[in-house]
């Protein structure tokens, strides 16, 4: 059976942004629990709930989503084995329902050789480009926090010459049991909070941690046609994960300076071009910028202000867009001040020749003046 569309399987359009797929992976995760779904229909809610993770692994990942978005289910999987559920089977849901829950309640544990580990959080970073950065990409280093293990100890959180201690707590598992009637929870143990053991002596270097914090620097590749707001996953550069956990991923969000000259509306751009009251009036042809270098529009004799040119392919291509947008110029008609009185007299007995020649160099004017009268008859 063909495979659904990733999109309608997770009931956004295709335009959602990584937050509406977040969220609308996340309700579907909820509905087809396997506690939610018992009896006759388990089997059923095991499919949907493996076909929702699919599309979210594929919609989640910037490049997958890229690949899907101009390829379909090809860009992703040339052989249409899908790489979802089906390959992974039912058993990678505690994984997978760990991570959105995860952001539910604070964090999802995982047991690995006998002890809770944790994955580490993520990190945002904020870059500022400019518009001229955005339409067409750059390489940029960023410096961001980072852990290294501690040469004093070698890791261990020990002072050298001792060693950690099983915690006799929990007995090194990192969990205690809490009954209370005919119900049992796991918590993580207060005492070694979660790790297992415990460390009588503390290194006086990472203070017990086993880790320094550092900074490190990460070369980033904006990609060309990136839009304010948008965000770029870098795995594994958050947080590190505690007692062996997976780290976190680090999450570089765009921010794009205010341009001088051009507004961006999607992949077009806009701009607003002064015109001078006899170019308008005489017409003629006039230089506009574009972020590619100088245009020109040829401007029709009696251009009114307001008038607006388009230029085809002048806009931005957008990183999931097959053809660049366009260049709006709005014409705005500039008045002459600090005349001279040579220039009034001038544009008086200009004013009288129009006045004598009627309603024909104004036809705008005399349409108003018509309405205006109708409103007060």
């Amino acid at each position: 059976m063909a495979k659904r569309d990733y999109y309608e399987v997770l009931g956004v359009p295709k335009n959602a942004s990584d937050e509406d797929i977040k969220k609308a992976y996340r309700k579907l995760a909820m509905k087809f629990h396997p506690d939610r779904n018992q009896g006759d229909g388990a089997k059923k809610a095991e499919e949907q709930f493996k076909e929702a993770k699919e599309a979210y692994e594929m919609l989640s990942d910037a490049q997958k989503r890229a690949a899907y978005d101009q390829y379909g289910h090809a860009g992703v999987d040339p052989n249409m084995g899908g790489r979802g559920g089906g390959a992974e089977g039912f058993g990678g849901f505690a994984e997978a329902f760990g991570d959105i829950f995860g952001d539910i309640f604070g964090g999802a544990g995982q047991r690995r050789g006998g002890q809770q580990v944790y994955r580490g959080s993520d990190l945002s970073y904020a870059m500022e480009i400019t518009l001229e950065e955005a339409a067409h990409g750059k390489e940029s280093q960023i410096r961001i926090p980072s852990w290294e293990s501690c040469e004093t100890c070698h890791g261990s959180g020990a002072k050298p010459g001792t060693s950690p201690k099983v915690c006799t707590t929990c007995n090194g598992s990192g969990q205690v049991t809490m009954r209370q009637g005919f119900f049992s929870i796991q918590q993580t143990c207060p005492h070694c909070r979660g790790s297992g053991k415990i460390i009588p002596e503390p290194c006086t270097t990472c203070h017990g941690q086993g880790r320094i914090k550092r900074n490190k620097t990460l070369e980033v590749k904006i990609p060309a046609g990136i839009n304010e707001g948008m965000r770029i996953r870098s795995a594994g550069n958050g947080e590190p994960g505690t007692n062996g956990g997976p780290p976190g991923d680090l999450y570089i969000e765009i921010r794009i300076k205010q341009h001088e000259i051009f507004e961006r509306d999607g992949d077009d751009l806009h701009c607003t071009v002064p015109v001078g009251l006899t170019a308008a009036a005489l017409g003629g042809q006039i230089e506009v910028p574009t972020l590619s270098g100088k245009a020109e529009i040829e401007l029709p004799e009696g251009t009114q202000h307001g008038k607006t040119f388009r230029l085809r392919g002048k806009g931005i291509k957008g990183v999931r867009s097959s053809y660049p947008g366009d260049l709006y110029c709005h014409v705005s008609v500039e008045t002459p001040v600090k005349l001279t009185e040579h220039q009034r007299k001038l544009l008086k007995e200009l004013d009288e020749s129009f006045r004598r020649g009627g309603d024909k160099h104004s036809p705008t004017s005399k349409s108003w003046s018509d309405r205006v009268k109708d409103l007060f008859k």
